[in-house]
């Protein structure tokens, strides 16, 4: 199982795998920690990442970026209509109300959503991943601002599905970076909680959240957050700045020219990093426009003047974290910064005066993401073993459901007709379930939506769900309850409704209890504190009777839900609850449906195949290059005395014909082609290594075949007592077989000196490694025949020895005996040096 944190940023994406050591940043093909959120189209496959930042200048208007800022928003959106001014692509609205993106691809302009180029960066992730771990990267954990609405989670779990991956969790930034504080923190308290503030301010917003800390355990107390205000802000009024100042000395309007705003405002992000380090900065741009180079400077100081609107803003989120979460600056322990644009002087000014205190950067600016969500799901996964430390997340929005009252509400009036009550409220613990009781006669609707969305700026509505059809077995109105989940992921869906009847059964009566209880149902047991009031949807009168409630709080993070059921009415009673499972129907507002899921899905499938079927190409295009330069300077080299002159000559013409095809009708051929393009080649120029490999092999195996056959001559003609047991006649064997053998490899290679080093060989390493390896199979088994042991005397039969007679042992072995199995053990061959060999080693 894959243990993987993916932190994809509105910039750039980072990597984190789980180890047995710990967690580490993985390095993409160009050795980056970082790798570029960008997908360009070009007029044959894709470039992801790098690839495609490396693109984007050359083609600007089919390279998508920024596409965290894009997903799950309407195309009326007013901030989603800001942000599009600085994209450089074509975006429209889609029939849902929802953006589409085109761009040119594979020669025709192609529409795709921001859920599928989102699924796009995470293939690219994906495949950095994989390659790392040299494993499939399937579980996962993706890091998501907490301002993220349930919408855009639903889409994040798409680009992940069309992606190949299955998110365990899909966990709040902020929430990631505490983790990743906490859990090696040795030094926590373990009665009274200390109060860290987490400032993430990354390319495009600020989080802030405030987290309790004690031994074993963290505790989210607040969030906030400032959707439009991060690094890309300050760019932006450097860019503003600049190409003003362009057009007023250099009389060129860079807004009017996608390619030189993508230029600038690199520029300005650099320069940016400048200033934080230094006090003024220049910038130089050649060619800008119209052929005209630029120049600029700036100060620190003037900067920060133009940046005042920006910088007025970082207070606001910071006071809405401490008022939510009950507390002042004097009750922060430290303040803890993290994100690329963490790094801004005057925003480091702003908190340390807010604060009191100096921020802290303890912890990496742009990996602490990546590395708390790789965390996240070593905890979740069961082949990891983590340190027990318990994660105590809330959502950040009121979530209520609403519906419409029965019959004799609407004869009193339309205007109260319509019901709500928040069912998980601002601050809500995730994971968590609650039941809802309904009584109605036939098939109804209820509306999960926001409570408030004055932080949001997003519609209300999240979703509908149509409970029923149902029938009451009286024909009266039937009891339902209703269960709503938050799930891990902080998505609310309504998962359940279940009808609940009476029924008559003989059962023994037994007293209940008179006083009133509650009626849970938790996805782990709640805390005392974690209850609370029960909601009976009844109508519009009865519905402040208390009749169940269900909240959940994370432990294990299991989702099987442990009942505790008691009556809110105390009565003696002889009925049996009967619980049918009613139908329901789900509408998610701007979400994919599973058909154009699966179609994406595909679509993807076919996109990466393109892709790597064009990459096969270019490798074998490289191949077929890296051949003719390698061959062609090898025949003025090495292979000059293996090839006669006219064929070199010829060889060379084929050669530099080949590289001109290259760059002629050659630039754009398939991978057939270019395989059998460099086949013809290989046709030529094969012979022509083959036959310097065989000059320089031969006599490193000659010589090891003449070894062998001296070895195995000496042995047969030896004195040596220890092959005397050898008949003579297998002796002569062996040297008959050493003779031919030598006779052969001296016939060879006479024939083989007597050839040009052009010409093809006639003795062969392999053929020599052949002999080596038959004589060696025939000689072995006959020179290293054990000698027989003698034959040992009955015991009965043997005269005592007399005293002090050293014939026979103490043990009652005869020493000749030992001395013989010592001999035979030692009657072996001189063995000749191993030789290698095609199939196996020679001698030992």
């Amino acid at each position: 199982m894959s243990v993987v944190g993916f932190d994809f940023g509105n910039l750039s994406g980072v990597v984190a795998v789980a180890r047995q050591r710990g967690i580490d940043v993985v390095l993409n093909d160009e050795s980056n920690r970082e790798t570029p959120a960008i997908v360009c189209f070009g007029e044959k496959q894709r470039f992801l990442g790098t690839a495609g930042a490396a693109s984007s200048m050359m083609n600007p208007k089919n390279t998508i970026s920024q596409i965290k800022r894009l997903i799950g928003r309407q195309f009326s959106d007013p901030e989603l209509q800001n942000d599009l001014k600085s994209l450089p692509f074509a975006v429209t609205e889609g029939p849902d109300g929802y953006l589409l993106i085109h761009a040119q691809y594979l020669g025709d302009m192609r529409t795709f959503t921001p859920t599928q180029v989102l699924g796009m960066v995470f293939s690219d992730l994906k495949i950095i991943a994989e390659k790392n771990l040299n494993a499939g990267v399937v579980d996962c954990c993706i890091g998501i601002p907490i301002y993220f609405t349930d919408l855009q989670r639903r889409a994040v779990m798409d680009a992940a599905k069309i992606a190949g991956l299955h998110p365990l969790r899909l966990f709040h930034e902020t929430t990631a970076t505490a983790l990743a504080y906490g859990i090696y923190k040795t030094d926590l308290p373990e009665n009274d909680p200390i109060n860290v503030a987490f400032i993430d301010i990354g390319h495009s917003s600020m989080q802030v959240c405030i987290a309790a800390f004690k031994k074993g355990q963290l505790k989210i107390l607040s969030h906030s957050f400032d959707r439009c205000l991060g690094g890309r802000d300050f760019d932006e009024v450097l860019f503003n700045h600049f190409a003003s100042k362009f057009k007023d000395e250099y009389k060129i309007d860079v807004k009017q020219n996608a390619k030189a705003c993508l230029r600038l405002r690199a520029a300005c992000e650099k320069l940016k990093k400048v200033l934080s380090a230094n006090p003024e900065a220049p910038l130089n741009i050649e060619c800008l426009m119209d052929e005209k180079d630029v120049r600029g400077f700036i100060k620190r100081e003037e900067f920060e003047q133009i940046s005042i609107p920006i910088l007025e803003r970082v207070k606001k989120p910071l006071e809405n974290a401490l008022s939510e979460a009950g507390l002042t600056t004097e009750n922060i322990h430290s303040v803890e910064v993290v994100g690329s644009s963490s790094r801004v002087p005057a925003i480091m000014r702003i908190l340390s005066e807010f604060f009191g205190k100096e921020p802290r950067r303890t912890m990496n600016a742009s990996e602490c993401v990546a590395k708390g969500c790789a965390l996240q799901c070593a905890i979740l996964s069961p082949t990891f073993k983590v340190r027990d430390f318990q994660v105590h997340e809330n959502f950040p929005f009121p979530i209520a459901l609403s519906w419409k009252g029965t019959a004799p509400d609407i004869e009193n009036g339309g205007s109260e007709n319509q019901q709500s009550t928040i069912v998980f409220p601002k601050g809500n613990i995730i994971p968590s379930v609650k039941a809802l009781t309904f009584y109605r006669q036939g098939t109804f609707t209820v509306d999960v939506q926001y409570a408030d969305v004055t932080e949001l700026r997003a519609p209300a509505k999240i979703s509908t769900y149509t409970i029923g059809p149902f029938q009451s077995a009286k024909g009266e109105r039937a009891k339902l309850k209703v269960k709503v989940r938050l799930n891990m992921h902080g998505i609310v869906s309504v998962e359940s409704a279940t009808l609940l009847e009476e029924e008559e059964v003989d059962v023994p009566v037994v007293k209940e209890p008179t006083k009133e209880q509650t009626k849970m149902e938790t996805d782990d047991a709640p805390p005392p504190s974690a209850t609370e009031a029960d909601v009976n949807m009844q109508d519009a009168k009865a519905s402040a009777d208390a009749s169940a409630s269900e909240n959940g709080v994370p432990g294990s993070g299991n989702d099987t839900p442990v009942q505790m059921e008691t009556d809110t009415k105390v009565e003696v009673s002889k009925k049996k609850v009967k619980k049918t499972n009613v139908p329901l129907s789900e509408v998610v507002y701007g979400a994919m449906l599973p058909v154009d899921l699966q179609k994406a899905v595909e679509k993807e499938f076919e996109m990466a195949l393109q892709d790597r079927v064009m990459e096969e190409t270019k490798d074998k295009k490289n191949a077929v290059e890296s051949y003719v330069y390698d061959m062609r300077n090898k025949l003025y080299d090495k292979y000059q005395d293996f090839i006669t002159e006219p064929d070199r000559e010829q060889f060379i013409a084929k050669l530099q014909e080949v590289e001109d095809w290259l760059y002629e009708d050659g630039e754009d051929e398939t991978k057939g082609v270019y395989i059998t393009k460099l086949e013809e080649l290989k046709k030529q120029g094969d012979p022509i290594e083959h036959r310097y490999k065989e000059s320089t092999e031969r006599g490193a195996v000659i010589d090891q075949l003449s070894y062998c056959i001296n070895s195995y001559r000496e042995a047969a003609m030896s004195n040596d007592p220890k092959f005397d047991h050898i008949d003579m006649a297998d002796k002569q064997k062996v040297l008959n077989e050493c003779v031919q053998a030598e006779a052969w490899l001296r016939e060879k290679k006479q024939q083989q000196d007597a050839l040009p080093k052009f010409a093809s060989p006639v003795l062969l390493s392999a053929d020599v490694r052949k002999k080596a390896e038959a004589l060696d199979r025939f000689c072995r088994p006959i020179m290293t025949k054990p000698k027989p042991a003698k034959p040992s005397t009955p015991e009965s039969q043997s005269p005592a020895p007399a005293a002090g007679d050293e014939g026979q042992s103490q043990g009652g072995e005869n020493p000749d005996q030992n001395a013989n199995a010592k001999e035979s053990a030692g009657n072996e061959v001189p063995s000749p040096e191993p030789m290698e060999t095609d199939k196996s080693g020679m001698a030992a």
